[in-house]
């Protein structure tokens, strides 16, 4: 049986995470239904919280990839050609629960996570 160490583990869940957010970038630079000043604000946000999840990983590793990987899911969600309102919130609520649970420790965090939540949510209006 193979057992990783701990800081394998904290190496894989950075990588990962950056993985996860460059993804929702790539995503969003190619996407056509989003204006041109959106798309830079999104990635504005995106960058912060990217910063802010590498941060993160220091401590809290399994938070910072749910995290990553509930915003990719939202952003996913709504670029959709046909946005399933339901889906989008269910991860935008799985992006805000992950943030919640290191809340106290990393308020800019929360402040980044809230900002690109409202802009997913009003691609699904």
């Amino acid at each position: 049986m193979l057992v990783r160490n701990s800081d394998e583990n904290s190496e894989k869940g950075i990588v990962m995470s950056k993985v996860l957010i460059e993804r929702i970038k790539q995503k969003i630079k190619n996407s056509t239904g989003m204006s041109a000043d959106k798309k830079e604000e999104l990635m504005k946000l995106l960058e912060t919280l990217r910063s802010e999840v590498s941060s993160l990983e220091k401590t809290h590793g399994d938070s910072a990839e749910s995290i990553a990987g509930f915003a990719g899911a939202a952003a996913h969600e709504a670029m959709r050609s046909e946005t399933n309102p339901h889906l989008l919130q269910l991860a935008i609520d799985g992006m805000t629960s992950s943030v919640e649970e290191v809340e106290s420790e990393h308020p800019q965090l929360v402040e980044i996570t809230n900002s690109i939540c409202t802009m997913l949510s009003n691609f699904g209006i």
